[in-house]
């Protein structure tokens, strides 16, 4: 006789009891892993266990290359992702025949603009990463200096946005200077927002996207968790939205 699903609501139940899991069981809470360890959740999935948020959406939370590879279509033209030398002697030559002179450099495991750096030319990214001062894998894309910087929050149906004003440097982060301003986000845009969830499988989201001067708008990146400095919704809000769906999602795993 089967026993009933057990269901997993912290990290420390789940390494606790890791290795019994198995099919039908539900782990229901955000994964805390060391960076390189992304390797434990591959049995989770092969054993049929249920994970809320997604593992696919918990991974592309921790990895902007993993995102750069899902949602290159919706990114900058000339966005990717580099794993090795010769990857980069590949973009060299796209960006030099797409006539490319500056290039941003996204380090993975970096957010609030601490992790990205503006070169005068992809030549630079080549010396520095010959020497090792930048670890592969990293993405770059094409430097796009007039845009607007759109963060949306997303959780079921509630829909927030604001727009991130940049203070002198070329990042808008709020941690790194910028300033908040409300703004409308038009159906175009939320339908790109919900189509790159649903790809994902993110149940909720912030999203960044940029908006060039012609009303084209790219996606930038994505992450299940985000700082709401800037946000008119507060933590606690915030939280009991998350509960909630979390609830909501636990409650049809158990179901089926």
């Amino acid at each position: 006789m089967r026993r009933s699903p057990i269901v997993i609501k912290d990290n420390q139940s789940l390494f606790n009891q890791y290795n019994s899991l198995q099919a039908g069981d539900i782990i229901c809470c955000r994964i805390r892993l060391k960076p390189g360890e992304e390797h434990l959740l591959l049995t989770l999935s092969e054993r049929g266990v249920k994970v809320i948020p997604s593992l696919t959406s918990q991974l592309c939370s921790r990895s902007k290359a993993f995102q750069t590879r899902l949602f290159s279509w919706a990114m900058l033209r000339g966005t990717s992702v580099i794993y090795t030398a010769h990857d980069l002697l590949k973009a060299i030559g796209h960006y030099g025949d797409s006539g490319v002179t500056k290039v941003v450099l996204k380090q993975e495991g970096k957010n609030g603009g601490l992790g990205v750096f503006l070169f005068n030319s992809i030549e630079d990214i080549y010396t520095q990463s010959a020497v090792g001062i930048h670890s592969y894998p990293y993405v770059i894309q094409p430097f796009f200096s007039d845009f607007r910087d759109l963060r949306v929050i997303v959780l079921d149906d509630y829909v927030e946005v604001y727009e991130r004003i940049r203070s002198g440097g070329f990042r808008h982060n709020l941690h790194c200077g910028g300033s908040p301003q409300p703004a409308k986000l038009s159906s175009q845009q939320l339908h790109l927002c919900h189509k790159i969830m649903a790809q994902g499988a993110f149940p909720y989201a912030h999203l960044d996207l940029m908006v060039a001067d012609d009303g084209t708008t790219y996606f930038t990146e994505i992450n299940l968790r985000g700082g709401l400095r800037g946000a008119k919704i507060d933590s606690a809000a915030y939280r009991a939205k998350i509960d909630k769906i979390h609830a909501n999602l636990c409650c049809k795993a158990l179901e089926k």
